[in-house]
């Protein structure tokens, strides 16, 4: 256990150098830590919520929706079939996740329902679904036909709805430019997003709740808004109101038919136009080739730009557009012409969402949390380090020392993990405290028994040091497997203080074991001592 060959040395110094290097930047200011060398890692530990302030949502997704969405599709599915097919029906109703019709005459059930087999899916089992079709089709007897969606094609479809609105809000967020955000699910339905250090609540909310839906539709010209809002309505064409800035109209009837959709949108960019805030885009080679068909026959008339059922603006068309790219104008501000890029960039969300909770943690009370902690860990680590040296005198001296570089180890691996601290994570830290002397003491009071039985200084440390290992790895090793698992079924704190937990188990044992070993191996052999002190 004294023996430590050269490679060794270099690598325990080696490992104690970057520590400190990496832990480094966390005593600097963020601008004197960027003016650090490049050689220098930059990287601080990253303040959570409850340290550095910002807002908490609570979001909850509307899942009613989803499944109305869907059977609003179906319902338009079913009919467009039956009339390409000839076949003729009444009495089309939607009730919950059925649709049902009546045949005008019985005879076509059987072509009905293998017309209709061509909405059925049927869905490769997966982990989380065992798969199956997706509808039912049901002959109820004298031309009743009933199409039902399957409890498996709803559960499927709320959460894959669920965890594509999580990736567009994190999409969203990232773009905001906020430092380790927390999104993570809660249940069936809900959505927890923490933002530290952001303030600006209002522009957060409307980035989060608005769904972002973008279409583009062709103005239907044989009708104006006056006749539509009378009822006079041509099939196929729908009446829209205009966004709030549009100085031309208030209302537009438009052709329901989208030409091209915000999903084949590749890119958004904020920029200026004649000195006005524009936002331009540019689709994929799909919605390229559709958007250049679409201008390339109707040159000369308007088309609409439609957000979240609004249009925002609706300008003619004086040329085929064949680049796959536009400009869309609205009396935007330099700010919502960012916001919407930044909404058109992350995608549309595919339901509407609520915000069911929100907090603002303000800065003050982050630094009130900071200062406790600093208080607690700084007061925890003296009362610590004074007890060591009265009880171990020189040895507890090398102990303070290992706990030192201990302390930087955590700081640096905090830092170049990207790793939140929070409150909880603090309690971690200062629990570490009381943890890494642990393992100097089983090792300490060892050698004392071994100095007693009378053998000499080297065979006592050696002898110290190699039973107490034991002890210590059980007691680290069960520890670990509780902060593991703390980590694996927590969530937020709770995995903040898991994560702090392990890693100064893992720096308490290299420091206790080795660090503290290779200084006392270091000592004895430069002053051979006829006794140990201590």
């Amino acid at each position: 256990m004294l023996y430590f060959p050269k490679w060794k040395i270099f690598l325990v110094i080696g490992i104690c150098l970057v520590g400190l290097i990496t832990a480094f930047p966390n005593v600097l200011s963020d601008d004197e830590a960027e003016s650090l060398p490049g050689w220098i890692p930059h990287d601080k530990i990253n303040l959570g919520l409850d340290l550095q302030g910002g807002l908490h949502f609570l979001l909850e997704v509307d899942l009613k929706a989803v499944t109305e969405e869907r059977m609003s599709d179906l319902f338009s599915d079913v009919r467009v079939r039956l009339r390409q097919a000839r076949i003729r029906a009444t009495g089309f109703s939607r009730s919950g996740p059925r649709v049902s019709f009546k045949l005008n005459n019985p005879d076509d059930t059987a072509r009905a329902m293998d017309t209709l087999q061509g909405l059925v899916v049927n869905k490769v089992p997966t982990l989380t679904s065992s798969g199956g079709p997706d509808i039912v089709i049901r002959d109820n007897g004298g031309g009743k036909i009933e199409l039902e969606l399957t409890e498996q094609e709803i559960e499927d479809r709320k959460s894959g709805v669920v965890d594509q609105t999580i990736e567009v809000v994190r999409n969203r967020i990232d773009e905001l430019g906020t430092r380790e955000p927390t999104i993570q699910r809660q249940g069936d339905s809900r959505i927890i997003v923490q933002l530290p250090g952001e303030s600006d609540r209002d522009r957060v909310i409307g980035i989060l709740k608005r769904t972002a839906k973008l279409t583009f539709q062709m103005v239907d010209l044989t009708t104006n808004p006056a006749d539509a809002e009378r009822g006079r309505i041509p099939p196929g064409s729908e009446l829209v109101p205009a966004d709030a800035n549009d100085q031309f109209a208030t209302q537009y009837v438009l052709r329901k038919r989208i030409i091209v959709s915000g999903e084949m949108l590749v890119d958004a960019q904020p920029t200026f136009q004649q000195g006005v805030p524009v936002v331009q885009f540019r689709f994929n080679s799909n919605g390229a080739r559709r958007f250049a068909d679409a201008t390339r026959e109707n040159v000369g008339k308007p088309f609409a730009v439609v957000l979240d059922g609004k249009v925002i603006t609706a300008p003619r068309i004086n040329e085929p557009i064949l680049g796959g790219s536009g400009i869309i104008t609205g009396g935007f501000t330099v700010q919502t012409a960012n916001d919407l890029a930044l909404l058109l960039r992350a995608g549309a969300l595919p339901a509407p969402i609520k915000i069911l909770e929100e907090r603002s943690v303000g800065p003050d009370l982050g630094a009130d949390s900071i200062a406790a902690g600093e208080f607690a860990s700084v007061a925890g680590l003296v009362a610590v380090m004074v007890y060591i040296v009265l009880a171990y005198g020189f040895f507890g001296i090398v102990a303070d020392m290992a706990l030192f570089l201990n302390m930087a180890l955590i700081a640096g691996a905090l830092s170049t993990l990207g790793a939140t601290l929070t409150l909880p994570g603090i309690a971690g830290i200062v629990l570490t405290i009381g943890m890494a002397v642990d393992a100097n003491v089983l090792i300490f009071e060892r050698i004392r028994e071994e100095v007693r039985a009378g053998k000499t200084p080297i065979a006592a440390l050696d002898a110290g040091y190699s039973r107490a290992l034991g002890t210590i790895l059980d007691a680290n090793i069960t520890t670990l497997i509780a902060a593991l698992i703390l980590f694996q079924f927590g969530s937020g704190p709770v995995k903040g203080f898991a994560v702090t937990l392990a890693i100064g188990i893992f720096t308490s044992v290299f420091t206790a074991v080795t660090v503290s070993r290779l200084m006392l191996v270091g000592w004895l052999r430069r002053t051979r001592p006829k006794a140990l002190p201590i």
